[in-house]
């Protein structure tokens, strides 16, 4: 027993219910031994006992036997579990060797794949690169140009600052401003109005000076623009921030326009001389718009005095209507010789009428000669003709006529 249990390998299961099978009928032979010892029971009994304790013997040898048997099997078992498992190791080796080939495989498919890639990025990087330079070349290019059209405005806004300085300078004077007011009068009617229909600066019969006199036909009459510009008094209201400074300048423009409008009225409406009416220019649209929208009543008192205040727009569309009135005056002036150019022209037209029939009767004698041309015409062709089919061959030479030459035979 203690060989064949040295033998068997615990680890395996079997072995181990073998074994817990001999220990139990062990334990129930000493049962049985004690049993027999206390009881004391007969010989029958023990020879009984003796008979079952060979029998466990050959159970029990039984048992080891067929424990031996166990143990082969497993041990042939545990050979086709080695090899199957060394078949499968080798299969697992051979998969994972075909998966490890296959997986290189990819991997190089993949790293030509990727350098194919990287190749055609490269490539079309260095296009974009390419076209990005040429672009930011000409975003450059146009960013120069920019540039330097920017300094252009630049100098063209220092320029103008210095212009506007030396315009605030200018309006700064009166005088100056005055002759800001009369220049721009000036270009005004030049562009409206024809050089002859216009006088600056021309002298009234009571000596006052005119910055322009229209000459307009009666009616109305000449009329007078006179360069008028309140510039401190609206500059001061522009600027008031309380209402109290607001009001001072305010009356101070009323004053100052109202004394404009009554040294025009006074000055330049001559009864007689010039029209019932007189226009003061203002050379600001601000100063202009300010009047009609805040001080309207003043406006009516320029009405009532007859004095029309103008803007720069108002006054150039007013020289236009002028201009439509010299226009027509100078038509009536031309009527008279317009009428005796018409007669003209008529007894003109009378002159070519005879001479037109003048040459209708030329035109009728050449048209008579030229027929009775073509009738000799026709006349000649005819005789010709009767010429033309005479048979000289029949005409004997003593029947001919005399001063006839007789035509030799060919």
């Amino acid at each position: 027993m203690t060989q064949t249990t040295s033998a068997v390998d615990f680890s395996q299961p079997l072995a181990l219910a073998g074994l817990a099978a001999a220990a139990v009928a062990f334990l129930v032979l000493i049962l049985l031994l004690v049993t027999v010892l206390r009881a004391g029971r007969s010989a029958r009994l023990v020879e009984d006992l003796s008979r079952q304790i060979g029998g466990l013997g050959h159970a029990v040898q039984a048992l080891g036997q067929g424990q031996d048997q166990l143990t082969g099997g497993l041990r042939t078992v545990s050979d086709a579990q080695a090899n199957a498992q060394s078949q499968t190791i080798q299969m697992m080796e051979a998969r994972l060797a075909e998966v490890q080939r296959q997986m290189q495989e990819r991997l190089h498919e993949n790293a030509m794949k990727s350098a194919r890639s990287l190749s055609d990025m490269q490539e079309r990087m260095n296009e974009t690169l390419k076209g990005s330079a040429v672009k930011t070349t000409q975003s450059l290019t146009q960013l120069q140009e920019r540039l330097a059209t920017i300094d252009k405005a630049q100098e063209n806004i220092t320029r103008l600052s210095g212009d506007v300085l030396s315009l605030q300078d200018i309006l700064s004077n009166k005088q100056t401003r005055g002759a800001f007011g009369e220049i721009q009068l000036t270009d005004i009617v030049s562009k409206a109005l024809p050089a002859d229909s216009y006088s600056l600066q021309a002298t009234l019969s009571n000596g006052k000076r005119a910055d322009c006199l229209i000459h307009l036909p009666n009616p109305p009459g000449p009329i007078v623009i006179d360069s008028k510009f309140p510039l401190e008094a609206y500059e001061a209201l522009r600027k008031a921030d309380t209402q109290w400074e607001v009001n001072e300048a305010a009356k101070a423009l009323r004053v100052a326009v109202r004394a404009h409008i009554k040294a025009i009225s006074e000055k330049y409406i001559l009864e007689g001389e010039t029209a019932d009416g007189a226009l003061m220019f203002l050379p600001s649209e601000a100063v202009y718009a300010e009047l009609h929208a805040n001080f309207a009543e003043v406006v009516r008192e320029g009405f009532e005095k007859r004095v029309w205040i103008v803007s720069p727009t108002t006054c150039m569309a007013t020289l236009n209507t002028m201009r439509a009135i010299l226009k027509d005056a100078r038509m009536r002036e031309q009527a008279g010789a317009i009428r005796r150019t018409l007669k003209q022209l008529h007894r003109d037209v009378e002159l070519v009428v005879e001479r037109v029939d003048k040459l209708n009767t030329h035109f009728g004698q050449a048209r008579a000669d030229l027929e009775g041309i073509g009738i000799a015409a026709e006349r000649a062709g005819k005789r010709a003709a009767k010429l033309d089919n005479f048979d000289f061959e029949e005409i004997a030479p003593d029947a001919a006529e005399p001063g006839i030459v007789p035509v030799p035979k060919v």
